[in-house]
């Protein structure tokens, strides 16, 4: 094992510990009466084979029969003390551990939330659930790994090494050396051994949970093809490599505890070969003989606790280390620290000299690019596929954050505010509306929670919703599947047209609902459209050119840049313009569709 990967799994170590150090530290009062009670728990539990000793001396005769008696109750009063403090101790861990838990969901959630739209279009939904909740049940595994396990075998050693060293201090040397190198071995083994291929195999399993996810989410694309017998041969080749990787680590883990056992046995020859000498040389009572193999047998107890708690430490450590990777990963947009709302009255959205450009991409898709939308105007944004349209109204939202320059809402630059509130003010109807499983009711007032019926009925009737919902068997309380899936294109998009209605947001993103619809529901939806553009400032991405004959103005884009500005009419009578040959294209294609 090379040192650059034992220093990479001592950083993994460190980063892991250091995350659950530093939940500890939010309640230091609580952790630090465990602690106490492990160390006297512990304490009395290495103090029991020294009176053990003397009952047998007691009994064989070189001490005292009373003595027998009280090294009897001592025995049972020890017993008694460290079960009391152990259910003081896991009570203890129990308030801890499920603090804590909720405390990494809740921050793990957090964080997801606000990761950028990029990192949520790369990521698996599935595996980024496994992700925390793998590292949830690790925690809880590390917590009780290292305050009832561990510690206590490391407050036995140190008490065991020092009572022996008391008589013997050659049995004591002899213990705290064989110790040490016991779990110097074990941690070794763990760290570059077993760990490196646990870590793959969670890297696995990861994988198959997302391609579980990712089929089931896609379940009616799936049906549609009739292809399920592939997506199985496609999750079993993920299976196969799980499983080699699995084995591989599994394989290692019991390697590494059979050289555990090995060095187990021959502590023990050690430790019983040497009170016999002494016992056969007169240096030793029939008493030390018992207080050394009780004390042995008490260790050899916690010496195999310990190799088999620091591979459990190793296989936690290893389900948490992307949880913490998750913790540490920048969010990509982040709000400024001195971060304010903003008021958004008139609705004026300016970018000036705006440079923008992806991550990966060699060249800025915007360079020096300014536009002014007028308060109240509706605006349609027109061009080819990968023109820049999507990308200014994501800008807008502050989805991304632009290289140079500014975007400013009534003279507010938007990177000065607050994402919330920024969003808060802007409706967004999608081409494709995604409904969260839960009630029409719930969905309609997402953007106002705390609407009334009243309210919410009146915005399904503005978005010819109310109709079909309340045809329903449960009305505005049906659940409306995963993603909105017991809901027709149609439904969605007024209720998605609705939920913009009562968030009553000065500035209005319509990204073309129409384009897949049949005509009576384009029709209706077309119609609530209107009356939601009424009195705001609107983006109309356009897919179907004859939806936005209407608009105040169109900007056509091209490679980033605005090529052609200005209404229907006055963009039709260019020749050789964009505008025209798209909208003649599509005028084409429907007079053709039409013949057929």
């Amino acid at each position: 094992m090379t040192r650059k990967k034992l220093d990479f799994r001592a950083d993994a170590y460190r980063q892991v510990l250091g995350f659950v150090f530093q939940h500890w530290r939010y309640r230091p009062a609580l952790v630090g009466a465990i602690i106490v009670l492990v160390v006297s728990s512990t304490l009395a539990e290495v103090m029991v084979p020294v009176f053990s000793g003397r009952i047998v001396d007691a009994i064989a005769g070189t001490q005292a029969a009373d003595s027998a008696l009280s090294a009897f109750a001592v025995v049972v009063v020890l017993g008694l003390t460290s079960v009391v403090l152990r259910w003081f101790i896991f009570n203890g861990i129990i308030r801890l551990t499920l603090r804590i838990m909720a405390d990494v969901v809740n921050n793990g959630f957090h964080k997801v939330q606000r990761f950028s739209t990029d990192w949520h279009a790369n990521s698996f939904a599935g595996s980024t659930v496994r992700k925390i909740t793998r590292g949830m049940w690790a925690l809880d595994s590390l917590n009780d790994l290292l305050l009832v396990a561990l510690l206590p075998s490391i407050v036995m050693l140190v008490g065991a090494s020092l009572v022996l060293g008391s008589y013997w201090p050659v049995m004591g040397l002899f213990v705290a050396t064989g110790s040490l190198i016991y779990i110097g071995a074990t941690v070794a083994l763990s760290m570059g051994f077993v760990s490196p291929a646990a870590r793959l195999a969670n890297a696995w399993d990861t994988k198959l949970g997302g391609a579980l996810a990712d089929a089931i989410s896609c379940n009616s694309v799936v049906k549609a093809f009739g292809a399920e017998s592939r997506e199985e041969l496609r999750l079993r080749h993920v299976l196969a490599k799980w499983d080699r990787r699995t084995r591989r680590t599994w394989k290692r883990g019991t390697l590494s505890g059979t050289i555990q056992g090995f060095m187990m046995v021959s502590m023990q020859a050690g430790i019983l070969g040497t009170g016999l000498l002494m016992w056969r040389k007169g240096l030793a009572t029939p008493g030390d003989i018992t207080f050394v193999l009780a004390m042995f047998f008490v260790l050899q107890g916690y010496l195999r606790n310990v190799g088999q708690d620091i591979r459990n430490l190793q296989r936690a450590v290893n389900d948490m280390e992307e949880l913490v990777l998750l913790d540490k990963m920048p969010l990509g947009v982040e709000d400024k620290p001195d971060a304010g709302p903003i008021a958004i009255d008139t609705g004026e959205i300016v970018f000036d000299r705006v440079i923008f450009q992806y991550g990966a991409h060699p060249d800025p898709l915007y360079e020096d690019f300014s536009v002014v939308i007028k308060p109240g105007e509706r605006v349609g944004l027109v061009g080819h596929s990968g023109s820049g349209k999507t990308t200014f109204v994501k800008l807008i939202q502050r989805l991304y954050d632009v290289n140079a320059g500014a975007i400013r809402i009534d003279g507010q630059d938007i990177a000065d505010v607050r994402q919330s509130d920024l969003r808060g003010q802007i409706a967004i109807v999608q081409q494709e509306p995604i409904l969260f499983h839960r009630t029409l009711a719930e969905n309609i007032a997402y953007g106002r929670p705390n609407a009334s019926r009243r309210e919410i009925e009146q915005a399904a009737k503005q978005a010819n919703a109310h109709g079909f919902i309340v045809g329903l068997p449960k009305g505005y309380e049906t659940m409306v599947g995963e993603r909105g899936v017991k809901l027709s294109g149609g439904e969605r998009q007024r209720v998605a047209i609705a939920r913009a209605f009562l968030a009553d947001a000065p500035v209005l993103i319509l990204d073309e609902a129409t384009s897949s619809l049949d005509s009576e529901s384009e029709v209706q939806i077309q119609q609530a459209m209107e009356r939601l553009m009424v009195g705001r400032t609107t983006l109309v991405i356009a897919h179907r050119l004859s939806t936005v004959r209407a608009l105040d103005r169109l900007l056509v884009f091209d490679k980033g840049k605005i090529v052609e500005e200005g209404d229907h009419q006055a963009l039709i009578r260019l020749n050789g313009g964009i505008y025209r040959r798209l909208f003649e294209r599509q005028a084409l294609e429907l007079t053709k569709g039409l013949v057929a």
